[in-house]
């Protein structure tokens, strides 16, 4: 996989970054910060919900803590997304090139790469995260420069483009699972009882954050365990199905349908080619199918084998 190659998965990402990266550089203006601050930003982070969220507790002023602790449970999915992307690598890859490639693991790239048939090598993965890299601080520098020029009303709008991001997330995802619906109604809940309530309104919405994700998730997690299917008791396929049509025998417990016990050469029947009967549904001892690699073994297993018997 070439480096090309990664240029061109990455260009749909790059795209739908500049809009998010645009509004997050107009949020991070319309707090007081300069130009340069959102752009060096999005160059030394590269992560939407943790530049809009870091940047939002800075401007409030929030401890060095406080923010720390904030973006460990924004970006801990990271981690493990890194994890399951280092199983897809070529073994060539080398240590200083795994370091690199770290920056680059966001939630879109990840799905992309994931999702490849092949070894991941780096030169693919260079272009694919270069790519979205460059449209995420492109998007940055442009809603910088244009911060200033553009109408209080736009700017104001473009403020709930990161909003509207997640709803976009969510809303599929929770029409699918009830699960994960019941998560963001628990999380919507406990946001609002932080907000609302008189004395728990005066924590800081990075606390807010954390307490709200990992008390909501943890409840989740406790209420519906992932279980994990025990291999001897998955159901067992039918084996006597091979590409989907079933084989001759295998719906019969005796191993023939009626209509083989009359036709030589069939399932069940007496072979015509060495004179001995075939074993039970035409059950070949490689397989136990009857079958080798989809053929039908020799001595003409089924009725137009037996015609072609028959012809010489």
């Amino acid at each position: 996989m070439r480096f090309t190659n990664g240029l061109k998965d990455g260009l749909p990402i790059a795209l739908g970054y500049v809009s998010v990266a645009f509004a997050y550089a107009i949020s991070a203006m319309s707090a007081g910060f300069p130009a340069w601050f959102p752009v060096l930003v999005s160059f030394t982070n590269f992560t939407g919900t943790g530049q809009f969220a870091g940047t939002n507790l800075i401007a409030a002023g929030a401890g060095v803590l406080e923010i720390a602790a904030t973006m460990l449970v924004i970006n801990i999915r990271y981690t493990l997304m890194s994890v399951s992307l280092s199983q897809k690598l070529d073994a060539g890859v080398k240590l200083w090139q795994r370091s690199v490639l770290a920056l680059g693991v966001t939630d879109e790239n990840y799905a992309v790469a994931i999702r490849s048939p092949k070894r991941l090598n780096f030169s693919y993965l260079s272009g694919l995260m270069l790519c979205s890299f460059c449209g995420w601080v492109g998007g940055t520098a442009l809603g910088a420069l244009l911060g200033d020029i553009l109408p209080e009303a736009l700017m104001n709008a473009l403020g709930i483009a990161l909003f509207a991001m997640f709803v976009a997330i969510i809303l599929p995802a929770a029409r699918d699972d009830k699960k994960v619906l019941l998560l963001v109604a628990l999380s919507t809940a406990a946001s609002c009882l932080f907000y609302f309530t008189p004395v728990l309104d005066r924590l800081s919405d990075g606390w807010v954050i954390i307490i709200c994700s990992v008390v909501c998730t943890a409840a989740v997690a406790f209420l519906f365990p992932k279980k994990e299917e025990d291999a001897e008791n998955a159901p067992v396929s039918n084996a006597a199905t091979a590409g989907g049509a079933p084989v001759s025998g295998a719906t019969d417990p005796g191993g023939t349908h009626e209509e083989d016990k009359t036709a030589p050469g069939t399932n069940g029947g007496a072979d015509e080619k060495n004179g001995e009967p075939a074993p039970q549904g035409g059950a070949d001892k490689n397989d136990g199918t009857g079958l080798h690699n989809g053929t039908p073994p020799h001595g003409g297993a089924g009725e137009n084998g037996s015609d072609r018997e028959a012809t010489k």
